[in-house]
């Protein structure tokens, strides 16, 4: 399995028919980070960029998963398959039985 970065460019103009996928572009990305399939998702400040991480067997299965973005027709994606990504994992508590 090879992880994937796709970084997407955004509307300058994000009209009501963009604003109002956000919603289902959430769920979507939540669904997809609950199978372990998207790991991260970052939007920059100027809400111009999105880039995600994809785990996945090939760039064909990110491209299906992105055309099923909501948000899709108003963005331009642009696929690279990763060497590595690094990141922290969240630290949860341990909880003892004692």
């Amino acid at each position: 399995m090879s992880q994937y970065m796709v970084e997407f460019d955004l509307p300058a103009v994000m009209d009501e028919g963009f604003t109002n996928r956000i919603p289902a572009q959430r769920l979507k990305v939540e669904e997809l980070m609950e199978k372990g399939f998207l790991l991260s998702y970052s939007l920059s400040v100027d809400r111009q960029k999105l880039w995600c991480i994809f785990k996945a067997d090939s760039e064909l299965e990110v491209m299906e998963s992105i055309s099923e973005f909501p948000l899709i027709k108003y963005m331009t994606p642009m696929i690279t398959e990763l060497m590595f990504h690094n990141m922290v994992a969240a630290r949860i508590p341990l909880f003892s039985l004692n």
